[in-house]
């Protein structure tokens, strides 16, 4: 198969359509738009078969990844009709393996991200009572060289101050807080175009395996260990 490079022609379309972000425009260059588009399905659907030599990704197709340019502005204060990225969210397979993968492209805001996006409230209190008792474990995954050279720090949403049910005085309190857990890496435009970005890509999301090993266990088992029916 022939490496798929983004097309610094797709760059310059997200650019143009920042700078111009109405429907006159759009349908004016509704052509530029669907090539850079392609070029993007291309991309991922390469990033795919790469990513199923060390993962099972559920998505089937680049096209059906790709999230919508479109805007919902009906509750929105931007009205803007159109959002100026290609973003593609990958999925693992099957309800044993949890965690997802996610990529934005937009010209300086280019960034991947891995991780855990919306626990539902069960598998989070699961999720913070294994920190709980675990934390040591959690610190070791998170500082490991893997993690520690692609991604700077854990993020995502946190609550303000400590969630109901557990100790304001716990040691990994930092940790319980979160809400979503996603470990984020960024790039330049420049790397984005660069031939070998989508083996960067892979790369990256590879090296996220052994916090997604680790969650798939804790959010298939219970507080023994014993796997959950």
């Amino acid at each position: 198969m022939k490496d798929t490079t983004i097309l610094a022609s797709s760059i310059t379309f997200l650019k143009s359509l920042a700078n111009n972000n109405n429907r006159e425009w759009f349908t004016e260059n509704k052509e530029t738009y669907i090539s850079a588009q392609n070029n993007i399905i291309a991309f991922i659907d390469q990033l795919i078969i790469l990513m199923n030599t060390h993962d099972v990704i559920e998505d089937v197709s680049g096209k059906k990844s790709l999230y919508r340019i479109y805007s919902d502005v009906r509750f929105s204060k931007d009205k803007s009709p159109y959002k100026p990225r290609f973003a593609a969210s990958l999925q693992r397979a099957t309800n044993l393996k949890r965690g997802g993968y996610y990529l934005n492209i937009q010209p300086g805001n280019n960034f991947l991200a891995c991780g855990f996006f919306s626990p539902n409230p069960d598998d989070l209190k699961r999720i913070r009572k294994d920190i709980v008792l675990n934390h040591e474990d959690w610190r070791k995954i998170l500082n490991s060289k893997s993690i520690k050279n692609n991604f700077l720090e854990l993020t995502g949403h946190t609550v303000p101050t400590f969630p109901k049910g557990f100790s304001q005085d716990h040691e990994a309190m930092d940790l319980i807080r979160h809400k979503q857990f996603i470990l984020k890496h960024n790039f330049t435009d420049k790397e984005v175009i660069d031939p070998k970005f989508i083996y960067n890509v892979n790369e990256i999301f590879k090296s996220v395996r052994p916090f997604f090993d680790y969650m798939s266990f804790v959010l298939t088992t219970d507080l023994n260990g014993e796997m959950k029916v």
